[in-house]
C-alpha cells in the first residue's frame, strides 16, 4: 500500500512541482513530471529529516512544503535537461 500512495502523493507533488516551476516548464512529458514528483517526496522528506524534522501529529505541512519544493527544483532539472525543443528548423 506504500508503493500505490507513494505514486499517488508523487504524482500529485510533480504537478503542484511544475505548477510553482519557474519558467517553460511544460516542455516535459507527463511520465517524467511523476518520477519528478516521486524523487521530491523521496528526497524531500531525506532533507526534512537531515535538518531535524521528527514529524508531528496529523499533517506536516513543513515536509510536504519541502518535498514540493524539491519537485520543483527536479522538474526544473529535467526541464533543462531532457525538455523538448519549440524551435523547429526550417529549411
Amino acid at each position: 500500500m506504500e508503493i500505490i500512495g507513494l505514486i499517488v502523493a508523487g504524482a500529485i507533488i510533480g504537478l503542484l512541482g511544475k505548477l510553482v516551476a519557474p519558467g517553460d516548464k511544460d516542455n516535459i512529458p507527463i511520465w517524467l513530471t511523476i518520477l519528478c514528483g516521486i524523487g521530491g517526496v523521496l528526497i524531500g522528506y531525506a532533507i526534512y529529516s537531515a535538518f531535524g524534522g521528527d514529524g508531528s501529529s496529523g499533517v506536516d505541512w513543513v515536509r510536504w512544503a519541502v518535498a514540493i519544493a524539491t519537485a520543483a527544483v527536479l522538474v526544473v532539472i529535467a526541464s533543462t535537461v531532457t525538455g523538448r525543443s519549440n524551435n523547429r528548423t526550417r529549411i
